[in-house]
């Protein structure tokens, strides 16, 4: 009986930590720049690298009333989608005048990560995954 009921509770627990990392549904993007397949981990997260990134780098220019002209931003401003076309296609005033020189690519990449992930219409409060 003894041995049963530890049988069961590791049986649990497999499940309960399989089901919380999330390996069945792991949400992913494909970067077109790199051409890769990029899994959506902790760095995506609000309190990620990613989100970081956003702060110190974007967030210095892209907030309201500032004096720079830049559009105030923040991650549902777009899309996933269209989050993935900024950073693919470069278009922004910001990507061209060369305020991203000082962004590693992997830094872009965690960052692109951040907003995609976090972008427009992605929160589903009736879905466990999404909800903070």
């Amino acid at each position: 009986m003894k041995r049963l009921m530890v049988s069961a509770v590791v049986l649990f627990a497999g499940f309960a930590i399989g089901t919380a990392t999330g390996h069945a549904g792991q949400l992913k993007r494909l970067d077109q720049t790199t051409q890769t397949c990029r899994i959506l981990g902790a760095d995506s997260m609000w309190w990620g690298k990613g989100a970081k990134i956003f702060q110190n780098n974007c967030k210095t220019c892209h907030v309201r009333d500032n004096d720079k002209g830049a559009p105030f931003l923040h991650s549902e401003s777009k899309s996933p989608e269209a989050w993935n076309r900024v950073f693919y296609k470069k278009y922004p005033a910001c990507a061209k005048d060369g305020s991203w020189g000082n962004l590693a690519l992997n830094d872009q990449l965690l960052l692109n990560d951040y907003l995609y992930r976090n972008g427009a219409n992605t929160y589903d409060p009736n879905n466990a995954a999404s909800c903070g």
